[in-house]
């Protein structure tokens, strides 16, 4: 036991006894106004650990419902979303500050359903670049909107190039519901972004206790809390007890390995593609719109296996000779698109087991690069 008294009013800044049962005693003042004073101090390795150094994570607030609030605790839905800063959603959680050290930064209030744009995407992705190339930066925690973050996530992944987490979260019941989702959620994903087990997995969505891929993991229910996931692929692990747990890993080219740079990307490299969904009865209608409206590639939703109605065929062989670029994709939410001799005899790209969402987004990447159809097949097969 040591008796330890401060008789000036100095900074105490660290004081390690060097000793059995080692203690270290840390203060972050930096004002004389504050001294530290300890009648009787029992040092013990088991009651007072060291603390270990926090990762540093920086976390992009764009809005969504995580932020959101509603007039009543029982309003899970017609609330505003993106009311909130990061810095009230993060004193919402509490014991955060003690498993990272946070800098937030307010990318955008928006509700993603109804307002998320590419050119926002641009934006943030170059925002998280510039803070993952500071050597001080950890990780990246994204908090957004549920509709289109997988959107955004695949975006990311396709077009930052870092090995550090980049973690997305979201939230499926506004901050002032009972039981609201939004602060374990975050806290899950600061602990995910500031672990060395989420390094080169490609962008992630941390919901629910789930870990997901960018690329696989999608939105699966309307409203429940349970909201992400892939039924057929599952997800890359879970987070229990402030631990992350992998048991899956990504095998598609992401980030570091990505030909696409947000560095060199702008909003104005990105052509229009659109989405046309196929049901009974279709016609070329939809798919003539688009081709009007200027669209350089159309994501062709079919039904079954990418199946193309036979009034709607001859609008995409027509789009296809105006140097349009047509990817057939499905709307099923399982199972891929198979390469069929409809795609050699009009020269269509094959989706895979992209959906149609998260096809555009590739597409739009792709076209950057080539309008060259079987080059872009050669991304979505790599990708």
């Amino acid at each position: 036991m040591k008796k330890l008294t401060t008789m000036k009013k100095v900074a105490l800044t660290a004081l390690t006894l060097m000793a059995s049962g080692i203690i270290i005693i840390s203060s972050s003042y930096t004002d004389a106004s504050h001294p530290v004073e300890a009648k009787q101090i029992i040092t013990s390795n088991t009651t007072n650990p060291v603390k270990k150094k926090l990762p540093n994570i920086k976390i992009l607030a764009t809005g969504g419902t995580i932020a959101g609030t509603g007039s009543t605790s029982v309003q899970t839905t017609g609330y505003q979303a993106g009311v909130l800063t990061p810095d009230q959603l993060i004193d919402a959680v509490p014991g955060l500050k003690d498993v990272a050290n946070i800098s937030t930064e307010q990318v955008a209030h928006i509700d993603s359903g109804t307002s998320n744009t590419d050119a926002l995407m641009v934006k943030l992705a170059k925002d998280v670049q510039k803070a993952l190339d500071d050597p001080e930066c950890d990780g990246v925690v994204i908090t957004h909107g549920t509709d289109t973050m997988e959107e955004t996530a695949y975006f990311l992944n396709l077009t930052v190039h870092s090995d550090k987490p980049i973690v997305l979260v979201g939230a499926m019941r506004p901050s002032t519901s009972l039981s609201a989702d939004g602060p374990l959620n975050l806290y899950n994903a600061v602990i995910l972004a500031g672990s060395k087990e989420a390094r080169d997995k490609g962008v992630l969505i941390s919901m629910n206790g789930k870990i997901g891929s960018a690329r696989d993991t999608f939105k699966t229910n309307t409203t429940d809390v349970d909201a992400f996931d892939n039924p057929e692929l599952g997800s890359l692990g879970y987070i229990q007890g402030g631990k992350p747990y992998f048991y899956n890993v990504p095998t598609k080219k992401h980030t570091t390995e990505s030909d696409f740079d947000i560095r060199k990307i702008t909003e104005d490299n990105l052509h229009r593609v659109d989405i046309v969904y196929s049901h009974a009865d279709d016609d070329r209608v939809m798919v003539d719109a688009a081709v009007a409206a200027g669209a350089k590639g159309i994501i062709h939703a079919g039904t079954g296996n990418g199946s193309i109605n036979e009034k709607t065929l001859p609008g995409l062989q027509d789009a296809v000779k105006k140097g349009v670029v047509v990817v057939r994709d499905t709307r099923v939410p399982e199972g891929m698109v198979t390469h069929e001799q409809i795609d050699e005899d009009n020269h269509f790209v094959n989706s895979g087991n992209i959906n149609p969402q998260k096809a555009r987004i590739l597409l739009m990447l792709a076209l950057t690069k080539t309008e060259d159809p079987n080059k872009i097949q050669e991304y979505f097969n790599e990708y």
